[in-house]
């Protein structure tokens, strides 16, 4: 068990992390014209809106490890009334994982003014900008997978002809859903974790290059 302070610290990067990525999520839809979020009440910086419950005990429970993997509250939105459907749809989920990159980049942008002295050192201070990079490029990455219901599969399935984008929409509604939680289960009660071989090489990357330092897991 973690101690109090790195919860406490981990709780705060969750709800900035997965609050702002569906909030990108609304905000880039309802740019491009779709009102559909703004009917649901999704565009607003009430992050509290944006919060699904087992998306988020997964993150919660997965960072502790190392990882913060989860998912928050979907996003309707019906890409038929967006100006360019495809494009502007594309823009819109792609903005979710984009919005935790920033983040990391902020992030990481306080842990080299801990380093430099710039910014004045505290243990909790070091612990939440140390988990603001590491969750929030967990979240990035792991929405970039194409399995349902992660961003990736939306990606994915933009650049299908429309009979095979119904199919692999479907397919992920009905099975994908199941083997990403299964793979991610995998992972967390077994020594065998698919999703750190496919996350750890890009984090490690990230981490070092926005940070400057290397990421050892």
């Amino acid at each position: 068990m973690l101690p109090p302070e790195s919860l406490f610290a981990i709780a705060i990067v969750i709800f900035f992390g997965l609050g702002l990525h569906e909030y990108a999520h609304a905000k880039f839809a309802d740019l491009a014209g779709d009102p559909t979020p703004r009917y649901y009440g999704r565009v607003t910086l009430n992050l509290f809106k944006h919060f699904d419950m087992l998306g988020t005990i997964m993150i919660a429970v997965t960072a502790i490890s190392g990882f913060g993997i989860g998912w928050g509250k979907p996003v309707p939105m019906d890409p038929r009334k967006m100006r360019s459907p495809v494009w502007d749809h594309f823009v819109a989920v792609a903005a979710g994982p984009m919005s935790n990159l920033l983040q990391a980049a902020v992030w990481a942008f306080v842990v080299r003014g801990l380093m430099a002295g710039v910014i004045p050192q505290s243990e909790f201070l070091i612990l939440l900008a140390t988990y603001g990079v590491t969750v929030n490029l967990s979240l990035c990455f792991f929405n970039l997978i194409p399995l349902g219901p992660l961003d990736g599969h939306w990606l994915l399935g933009t650049f299908l002809p429309e009979p095979a984008r119904l199919k692999w929409y479907l397919w992920n509604r009905q099975v994908g859903g199941f083997i990403l939680l299964g793979v991610v289960l995998l992972g967390q009660f077994s020594g065998f974790s698919i999703l750190g071989r496919v996350l750890g090489p890009p984090m490690r990357y990230f981490f070092r290059l926005l940070t400057g330092i290397p990421l050892d897991f």
